[in-house]
């Protein structure tokens, strides 16, 4: 079928794990963390849609602090959308809010929770259906500026950029060459305590360095690949970003599940 004839009824995940506002925040976390989940949607008892908690979210609190509830830390979704919605006008407008996933409801009155929709749910039946769309190559379609991390800097100090500048990874350089990434994921992970509701007296003095939370398998290409490779690789291994590098691993650019998404809905 189409993209342009989808609705997102079909390709949404109707199995998506929710939570209810006044559970303690730190099940959410473990939710999250042990489900590999980028947002889990928050309803009240009759399952109305009330809000979401993603990683970013949950990364402000430490899982020593258990008095918090889930409506202390859930944020509005940036987009709702409906079952009988146009998927590829949802896509769209999740490009344009700048959000991956998005919680589904009945319909714009009814506010009943129905799953979630991710930007892999729309890419990944095109695949097979369209393929033509994906034939460009990644040097055509990546982003060239890329913000990066070295493997000596602090994991605090990473924190607060990924807050700063929305972005869930980031890739480390040491020397201009690719040496690993660092996700939202990884900090989960780890267990790493970020400043928020505590104090930072003291406690963050000793933060972790990059190189001790970081992946250093991590998946790359050069910029001659075609899309296509780059979206089967992103829906198989679940990743939302590959580094591109050079014949000398020197990073050169970067292409998440957007850059991908705003070609196939052109």
């Amino acid at each position: 079928m189409r993209g342009d004839l989808l609705r997102v009824k079909e390709i949404m995940d109707q199995k998506h794990p929710t939570i209810y506002e006044d559970e303690l925040a730190t099940k959410a976390r473990a939710i999250i963390r042990d489900f590999n989940l980028r947002i889990l949607p928050v309803t009240d008892e009759n399952k109305k849609l009330l809000g979401k908690v993603s990683r970013r979210d949950i990364l402000i609190i430490s899982s020593s602090i258990s008095p918090i509830r889930v409506k202390g830390i859930m944020t509005p979704a940036r987009h709702v959308a409906a079952v009988e919605d146009d998927a590829a006008s949802t896509v769209k407008t999740m490009l344009r809010v700048d959000v991956w996933y998005a919680p589904v409801v009945t319909s714009t009155q009814d506010k009943t929770y129905r799953g979630v929709v991710g930007l892999e749910s729309f890419i990944e039946p095109l695949i097979k259906t369209s393929p033509e769309k994906f034939l460009k190559d990644v040097s055509e379609i990546m982003a060239k500026d890329v913000v990066t991390c070295s493997p000596e800097d602090e994991v605090e100090k990473i924190w607060r950029l990924m807050q700063e500048t929305r972005f869930t990874g980031l890739p480390v350089v040491k020397n201009g060459k690719l040496v690993g990434i660092i996700t939202q994921r990884d900090l989960l992970e780890s267990g790493a305590l970020l400043p928020a509701f505590e104090s930072t007296k003291g406690r963050f003095r000793d933060s972790p360095k990059v190189s001790s939370v970081m992946k250093t398998n991590v998946v790359a290409v050069g910029p001659s690949i075609k899309v296509i490779k780059v979206a089967r690789v992103m829906i198989s291994k679940d990743i939302g970003r590959v580094p591109v590098k050079d014949e000398n691993g020197k990073l050169i650019g970067m292409v998440d599940r957007e850059d991908i998404a705003r070609l196939v809905v052109k």
